[in-house]
């Protein structure tokens, strides 16, 4: 890797989630930090549908393997892994948005990161989540840039998209189409081998998605540029 300093920094709710939806823009940016939020096992062994559709016998087998999957994922993206120990809500200890929120602000404050990006937190709550714990936090940090990223998969449900960036609008958030400006430049096919590569580093999720369900993963990813309306000043007695 080429620095010590990550520049980029992505809020990944799951170990996925950042290299599905980001994976082309990580590839164009060594050293980026992935966060990933829900990255602890639960308290107490157990087993959810979803483990078993991604092949696990048990939570804690399912998170070892996972980790172990984003390790390599995040390898060939030369990323540089950050995880926060919540754990996600298929394991019951979701955490209140405003734990999750103190906990990132000081991630983030304490590294060198300039440009944020964070899921739009569509379709899945615990996208939703982290987004409404990131809209917390952006505008404590809005000195630096923010994106939104379309989650993909979750974006080709009807409807989910429009709905979120009402949401942020209401909270007094602005999202114009945007994309990152690249720091560094590569051939875009071999972009695309990059992320590919990545992708398929998660072997349990492809296959708890099915064979056709993670098609949207190689479509154009898309980002919202955000910022934070400012409201009009309200004078004495009115």
């Amino acid at each position: 890797m080429s620095e010590t300093s990550p520049r980029l920094f992505i809020v990944s709710p799951h170990f996925d989630d950042a290299v599905f939806s980001c994976g082309a823009l990580l590839a164009a940016h060594p050293d980026a930090a992935v966060c990933t939020v829900f990255a602890a096992p639960p308290a107490h062994e157990m087993q959810t549908e979803w483990d078993a559709r991604s092949g696990f016998s048990s939570a804690h087998e399912a998170m070892r393997a996972r980790t172990i999957e984003d390790n390599n994922a995040l390898a060939a993206l030369d990323a540089i892994p950050v995880r926060m120990p919540f754990r996600d809500g298929q394991y019951l200890d979701s955490p209140s948005i405003s734990k999750l929120a103190a906990a990132l602000e000081e991630i983030i404050y304490g590294s060198t990161a300039n440009t944020l990006l964070m899921p739009v937190g569509l379709f899945h709550s615990d996208h939703e989540l982290v987004s409404d714990a990131c809209c917390e936090v952006l505008p404590r940090l809005a000195h630096l840039t923010w994106f939104a990223y379309e989650e993909a998969i979750h974006r080709r449900q009807p409807g989910v998209v429009e709905a979120r960036l009402a949401e942020l609008a209401r909270r007094d958030i602005g999202a114009t189409p945007a994309h990152p400006d690249a720091l560094h430049t590569i051939d875009p096919a071999r972009q695309t081998l990059i992320k590919r590569d990545a992708v398929n580093a998660y072997a349990s999720q492809l296959r708890a998605f099915g064979p056709h369900a993670c098609d949207d993963v190689f479509a154009p990813e898309r980002y919202w540029q955000l910022s934070v309306k400012r409201r009009p000043a309200r004078h004495a007695g009115k």
